[in-house]
């Protein structure tokens, strides 16, 4: 879910803004899974832009003073959400550790990267929310080493109800700085698409594994 109706608006405008997000439904883009979507959404761009990193870095410290209080580690995936885990840590020094996808195949082994102890309350940090398999997954290592994953904040969910159903039977509460239902009226203000396009994009939202252009 949003935290903030107001945090959720600015940060759609600037996603559309840097071009994070881009909107294409009459040209629809190939998802690694064979999805046809009229959205692509890269927001290691934001990166590039202090102003907007640091409006990231921020909200997510709102999270955390207003939600997670009891955050003792911040834990990045891999490998989108580890920069703005470390900047988060930084800013509300504490420790910080990345997850990795798979174990490395060489070394240690290792797909914690970084401290974790038994018990230690995590608070995940994630760039992006699709079907929330990749984000659960990182959940599943770190309880795996006995860690308690007390959430997840991310900086946008395209809102999909499986992935929603996930982390509620996973048992793990997360928060966005904003979400698809928030961008779209944001991208006709901006002039990325047009009203009569409204349509198909929420379809897509609601089917986007039968969706078609």
């Amino acid at each position: 879910m949003i935290f903030s109706n107001d945090t959720a608006e600015k940060m759609a405008a600037l996603l559309l803004q840097v071009k994070a997000v881009k909107l294409s439904p009459a040209q629809p883009f190939t998802w690694s899974g064979g999805w046809k979507s009229p959205i692509y959404c890269d927001n290691r761009i934001t990166l590039s832009f202090p102003e907007i990193r640091s409006y990231i870095k921020e909200q997510f410290a709102n999270i955390i003073r207003e939600k997670f209080t009891i955050t003792e580690v911040i834990a990045g995936v891999a490998t989108a959400g580890i920069a703005h885990g470390a900047i988060l840590a930084e800013h509300v020094e504490t420790p910080f550790c990345y997850v990795r996808s798979s174990s490395k195949g060489h070394g240690l082994g290792n797909r914690i990267e970084g401290l974790v102890l038994p018990d230690q309350k995590v608070l995940v940090v994630e760039d992006l929310i699709s079907s929330g398999g990749s984000s659960l997954s990182v959940v599943d290592a770190l309880r795996e080493a006995k860690a308690d994953v007390i959430g997840l904040v991310a900086i946008f969910t395209y809102g999909f109800p499986v992935a929603e159903e996930k982390f509620l039977e996973a048992g793990v509460p997360f928060y966005t700085l904003t979400d698809y239902e928030t961008l779209l009226p944001q991208a006709v203000k901006q002039g990325v698409i047009q009203s009569a396009q409204m349509e198909t994009l929420q379809q897509w939202r609601r089917s986007p594994e039968t969706w078609n252009a």
